[in-house]
């Protein structure tokens, strides 16, 4: 999942951060310093998770894209932290949450939340989404997303069939066995008009 969009809707959408919203960075570094002031939100992608293939003949799998947003608070009064803590939360659900990050992805949703690390200056708190999306196309037109959709696009395109019977029964008395005698009894063709 591309983080722009999710970045882009969070300082539209969630005033109380304002434009102190930028893309992830390591915890340690935020525990004792943060590059935006406080109270501040930082977003990064990570983990997507796959379902196992729902087709026998095509590639057919749904994938979660998970992705967290780190609070960064100052903890000067603890009290009033808490408490920001519980609006900018608020504040990032209605940003967030049924909000559909790109065209092939399903609304993203609330995956939970807990506190990372609290000391005498900074609170971080940690929520964690995820948008969920197809692998393999749903269309013939779309373009290919996997190995086997792409053998599939280079084969040539279907024209018609031949088709040509040698019957089973009656058989042949010459034969050992029971089975096609080699003499068809049948030909038909069929062809595809598009």
């Amino acid at each position: 999942m591309k983080i722009t969009p999710i970045v882009t809707q969070i300082r539209e959408y969630c005033p109380s951060l304002a434009n102190r919203v930028a893309a992830g960075i390591d915890l340690e570094s935020l525990q004792a310093n943060t590059p935006l002031p406080t109270p501040a939100a930082y977003v990064v992608v990570i983990a997507d998770l796959a379902s196992r293939n729902t087709t026998q003949n095509a590639p057919r799998q749904t994938v979660r894209d998970r992705f967290e947003v780190t609070l960064v608070l100052d903890t000067t009064d603890a009290q009033q932290a808490l408490d920001q803590l519980h609006v900018l939360r608020a504040g990032l659900w209605r940003a967030l949450v049924g909000f559909k990050p790109e065209r092939d992805y399903q609304p993203i949703e609330y995956d939970g939340g807990e506190l990372v690390g609290i000391n005498k200056t900074r609170v971080l708190y940690r929520l964690r989404f995820f948008a969920e999306f197809q692998l393999g196309r749903s269309r013939p037109g779309e373009p290919a997303e996997t190995w086997h959709e792409r053998e599939l696009d280079g084969l040539p395109s279907f024209s018609g069939v031949t088709v040509r019977v040698d019957a089973i029964d009656p058989a042949d008395p010459n034969l050992k066995r029971p089975g096609p005698d080699g003499r068809l009894e049948m030909t038909f063709s069929g062809d595809v008009k598009q």
